[in-house]
């Protein structure tokens, strides 16, 4: 599997710019069979260690503005994502479960243009704290944490793979579509939870796991380029 190929950054105009910033990386290991079964069929498991992975990232979303819109109207929104890794034809991404967004718009945006499966919830970050709650039903995250040492993700490491991800793969309309990403390398550093409480993982369908998650990492962040998405032939 080429793992370096993702990193690099496809040729023509991105559809739009964001910065990503204040990166919670929050990761336990789930029995492969739990995770095959909420995983589509056309996507196989991308496994570390011999185990699957359910990633949790809350972050800031900043300056957010697709390619046409003027940079003076970006906006700015809290989002959490909840993800797995696969590979697709020997390329390494993440496949969604869910994505939690402070922004209406951003949610309505995203599953009409992108197919992901976002939901409108209440958010709050503050330095070392992170809280969101889904309107519809009170799924939720509510973490503190401390950053730690800086750590270098080359590839092949465990940082590489589970933080280095360029590729997205989700159902749009019945049919499997990918999407990209492309940004400088996170500025990783090794991070450990004082508080978890979340209920995203069970409302995903997957086993809750324990409380503190097993691996953690932290990034300021990176200015992201964001590219369309297109179906998987």
């Amino acid at each position: 599997m080429d793992r370096h190929a993702p990193t690099i950054r496809p040729e023509g105009s991105n559809a739009g710019t964001q910065r990503w910033r204040e990166l919670l990386f929050m990761h336990w290991s789930v029995p492969i069979e739990a995770m095959r079964a909420v995983v589509p069929a056309s996507l196989e498991l991308d496994l570390w260690d011999g185990r699957a992975w359910v990633g949790m990232v809350p972050f800031l979303m900043r300056d957010i503005a697709p390619s046409w819109w003027p940079n003076a109207f970006a906006f700015d929104f809290l989002e959490c994502n909840l993800r797995t890794y696969v590979h697709c034809d020997g390329e390494p991404g993440v496949y969604f479960f869910s994505l939690e967004a402070s922004s209406w718009l951003a949610v309505q945006a995203a599953r009409i243009g992108w197919g992901l499966p976002y939901h409108y919830a209440t958010m709050t970050a503050e330095k070392g704290r992170f809280e969101t709650t889904r309107k519809r039903d009170g799924s939720h995250l509510r973490v503190s944490f401390e950053v730690g040492e800086p750590v270098d993700s080359p590839l092949g490491s465990r940082e590489h793979f589970f933080l280095e991800r360029y590729l997205l793969f989700s159902e749009k309309g019945g049919r499997l579509v990918r999407g990209q990403v492309h940004h400088t390398p996170y500025p990783a550093r090794m991070a450990s939870v004082t508080r978890c409480e979340e209920s995203l993982i069970a409302a995903a369908g997957l086993p809750a796991p324990g409380a503190s998650p097993e691996l953690v990492h932290y990034a300021a962040g990176v200015d992201v380029e964001v590219f369309a998405p297109a179906p998987v032939d």
